[in-house]
């Protein structure tokens, strides 16, 4: 009965948490097939590899070289684009992973690893994410730089990201967790040009000015609609078994020590007396803490148009089965498992 209920653990609580992801940029397929495009000089250059990895088996290895100019415009790149066509009025979370080189470069102008760029005519996009010197910087269009920390290379860093698309600054807002801790609480902005969709893309897009190879890897990315989905879940051991400790040994001598006067008073039999400890806190609660860093200004050279407009009718993703009904069926069987082991 054991092994049946772990089973049903292990096979429905996956589907429940997956239930709302709309797509994955995760490279898992062993390729770039999950994206709609690249913009890249050569297949080298936008790599999936097998180390090293910060999930699953596969990671995007993206290169940039001065002159790296796919779609000749400015600056250098080399990225993939995936046509999400966030809407008007659309709430996401998005989940995904970076590494930088241990020798990126480190100098003073823009180097652009995931962004959101719009499907009009022209300059920055409305979201992009950048290292400019030794900082990693979240900068919106219409805002400036909203949060900042320093840039650390050769360490996976993971970002969870939740926006409300709109053109109007009081209805469009920006969330966002580095390595787990919340940086920047929501904050109302303007996320997308009015009359515009926008479209993904990440990789490594840099000012044309660096001389230095650059190289970032990329893995994990999922876009979903509830935070359970980039979240991980933690789920309550469903059998859990409380060690009271070792139990006192009653039948050793007690060491009453060195006589002192050379009557030795035996004494009253010793009575051990076994301390049981404390209950353990069924539901301990640990405050995290959050911070937040605003940054400074950006210096960001605007970037021109370079993509045509998205798909409109691009559907994406995949969902998994399970649903509510799963979760009661489970939680019925884990009453009857309990009530079963009451009567034994």
């Amino acid at each position: 009965m054991k092994a049946l209920h772990l089973w049903l653990v292990a096979c429905l609580l996956p589907s429940l948490a997956a239930a709302e992801i709309v797509w994955r940029g995760d490279f898992e397929t062993g390729n770039r097939s999950q994206f709609s495009t690249e913009q890249m000089v050569s297949s080298d250059r936008l790599q999936v590899v097998s180390s090293p990895v910060a999930e699953g088996k596969y990671a995007l290895k993206a290169t940039v070289k001065q002159g790296d100019d796919p779609i000749n415009s400015s600056g250098n790149r080399n990225e993939l684009v995936y046509l999400s066509n966030e809407k008007v009025g659309s709430e996401y979370w998005y989940r995904w992973k970076v590494m930088f080189a241990n020798d990126f470069p480190s100098v003073d102008a823009w180097q652009l690893f995931t962004q959101w760029h719009h499907d009009g005519c022209c300059g920055s996009p409305p979201v992009e994410f950048f290292v400019k010197g030794e900082l990693i910087r979240l900068t919106l269009n219409d805002n400036g730089t909203v949060w900042s920390t320093a840039l650390k290379r050769g360490v996976w860093q993971e970002f969870i990201f939740h926006v409300k698309w709109s053109p109007d600054a009081s209805v469009g807002y920006v969330e966002l967790w580095h390595n787990g801790v919340q940086v920047l609480k929501k904050t109302k902005a303007m996320t997308m040009f009015a009359g515009q969709n926008n479209y993904l893309k990440l990789g490594l897009y840099r000012d044309d000015t660096i001389k230095p190879v650059g190289v970032v890897y990329h893995d994990g990315f999922i876009q979903a609609t509830s935070r359970e989905d980039v979240f991980p879940v933690v789920q309550p051991d469903p059998d859990p078994v409380v060690d009271a400790g070792t139990p006192a040994d009653a039948g050793s001598a007690v060491d009453a020590g060195s006589p002192v006067d050379p009557v030795v008073d035996a004494g009253s039999p010793v009575d051990p007396v076994v301390d049981a400890g404390s209950p353990v806190d069924p539901d301990p609660v640990a405050d995290a803490g959050t911070s937040v860093d605003a940054g400074a200004g950006t210096g960001v050279k605007p970037s021109p148009l370079d993509e045509g407009e998205g798909d409109t009718n691009f559907h994406g993703g995949c969902s998994a089965s399970g649903g509510s009904l799963a979760a009661f069926s489970l939680l019925g069987l884990l009453g009857l498992v309990k009530a079963r082991r009451r009567r034994s």
